[in-house]
């Protein structure tokens, strides 16, 4: 089997079908969809045990609430697929999708792809981001060409690659499930592990961003788990050696800056207690302008 997608599954009974129906109407059938239902109590369920019956491909496995990234974990564990195929239950893929991927593989670890933006309030599409094709040696070579560029769709998005099952299970690259931004804490790891990427221009993936969804505002919660994103690749990548950081660095810096952004004194007062000062000092060194909000946001 060449695919596995997995798809986390919570409270989307309205936007469900479209997502399993895209699955469905692949041009491609080598494929499993694994439907992880994260305790889901609309009728999200009932949707998929309908799917199931009709197409032994859908698999479900049923857990109690624990976000998404554990979700992805559950279904990366029970996958069979030669490659995995990250897909969110609100989110679609084109007709072609899997196809476009199948004939571009070739044992490479990573491979990328673009996609639409769609925004259900005003029944309008963004254009793709248009990606120049290439094949990068190493993962990271990769990410510092690309990570830093202007795009309409978040480079860190673990939904625009297809990674090989046996270099994730080779790596132990799981999700940790105790954050949010779980792709801003995933992705440049598994870059840093990657030895062959592969990046094709085809547009195959369509977001819908929605009224309500959990990647909408930035309370609180979500500040100090950015943070814990800041502390925890900062930690991994000043222990990493022999590779040029600028690139990773200056993202870190990025989050590390964005938490204190509008937030209020009593929120301040709090996300510096939880900063590890030493990490952000560290990656904060690339540019003058990086070393500035270091000091202001730690005697702010």
């Amino acid at each position: 089997m060449l695919f596995s997608i997995i798809i986390p599954v919570y409270n989307v009974e309205k936007y469900l079908r479209d997502c399993l129906d895209s699955v469905l109407g692949q041009t491609f059938a080598d494929w499993e969809a694994i439907c992880v239902d994260d305790g889901s109590s609309d009728g999200s369920s009932a949707v998929l045990e309908d799917y199931a019956k009709n197409d032994r491909r859908i698999k479900v496995i049923s857990q109690e609430n624990g976000g998404t990234a554990k979700a992805r974990n559950t279904g990366m564990e029970a996958a069979q697929g030669d490659y995995i195929f990250f897909l969110d239950s609100d989110d679609w893929i084109e007709r072609n999708a899997l196809q476009n991927i199948a004939t571009r593989l070739d044992g490479q670890d990573v491979l990328c792809f673009s996609g639409r933006r769609y925004f259900e309030d005003s029944n309008d599409y963004h254009p793709a981001d248009q990606l120049p094709e290439k094949r990068y040696e190493t993962g990271m070579t990769y990410y510092n060409e690309n990570a830093l560029l202007d795009r309409d769709f978040a480079f860190v998005c673990v939904v625009l690659r297809v990674y090989k099952r046996g270099f994730l299970l080779d790596n132990r690259l799981c999700f940790d499930d105790d954050v949010s931004f779980e792709d801003n804490l995933w992705v440049p790891i598994v870059l840093f592990y990657a030895t062959s990427v592969t990046v094709i221009s085809d547009a195959l993936y369509v977001y819908r961003v929605r009224e309500g969804s959990k990647m909408q505002g930035f309370p609180f919660e979500r500040r100090k788990d950015m943070l814990k994103v800041a502390n925890r690749l900062a930690a991994f990548f000043m222990q990493s050696y022999g590779l040029d950081k600028t690139v990773a660095y200056r993202a870190i810096t990025h989050h590390y800056q964005v938490v204190f952004v509008g937030a209020s004194r009593e929120e301040r007062n709090e996300l510096k207690r939880l900063c590890d000062w030493a990490a952000y000092k560290a990656v904060s060194r690339t540019k003058l302008r990086h070393k500035v909000n270091y000091w202001k946001n730690k005697l702010g």
